[in-house]
């Protein structure tokens, strides 16, 4: 397993509508593998594959709480056969770090996917595990948090990020020498913990 590169907004990978799986092969699990490292790593809740730059149809979600057990899940070629109802929830990306909004959703989704063994399931969600599939499966078609926005708060989102992708990419850095090092990347305080999908 290997972290990846996070693709950081507005590289064009973001904007790509991805291409089904065709077979759940070793290759394919190797990259869930490392979608889902890449995850805990930076750490967030939610990673599609454009954002470390592959062109298919798959997120990794987990949506526990720092000390509780993993709820990892794992969707590939998945597709929302079901909404009912609507929220507001603030929503961050590990593709846009540092913003964040509240963004209008389906308070309850059934998603119908394929697992890491290629087998069909269909989940039905509500709240945070409804709205992180709803972002991630946006992500499969091309779509950002952003655009779901209005025009003003479009544009002071786009400030926000210009001033904390300096703070980010510090970070990231910081990261990398510790992983590097081999020192645990466990998160221990409030900059370390989960804060986007």
């Amino acid at each position: 397993m290997a972290v990846l590169d996070i693709v950081l907004y507005p590289d064009d990978r973001l904007r790509v509508k991805c291409t089904p799986v065709q077979a759940v092969n070793d290759d394919i699990r190797a990259l869930v593998d490392d979608m889902v490292e890449t995850m805990y790593d930076a750490p967030g809740v939610g990673l599609a594959a454009p954002q470390v730059g592959a062109d298919v149809r798959i997120t990794v979600i987990d949506c526990s709480e720092p000390e509780a057990p993993s709820q990892l899940r794992v969707f590939i070629n998945p597709e929302i056969v079901h909404r009912e109802g609507s929220l507001i929830w603030e929503e961050g990306c590990l593709s846009i770090p540092g913003v964040f909004s509240n963004v209008k959703r389906s308070r309850r989704v059934t998603v119908r996917a394929l697992d890491r063994n290629g087998d069909s399931f269909d989940l039905e969600a509500e709240e945070l595990l409804a709205v992180c599939l709803q972002h991630e499966i946006d992500h499969l078609d091309g779509v950002l948090f952003l655009d779901h926005l209005s025009r003003l708060k479009a544009r002071m989102a786009h400030k926000a990020y210009k001033r904390s992708l300096p703070i980010h990419l510090t970070r990231m850095e910081e990261r990398a020498k510790k992983r590097a090092a081999g020192a645990d990347l466990t998160p221990d305080s409030d900059a370390d913990a989960p804060e986007a999908q």
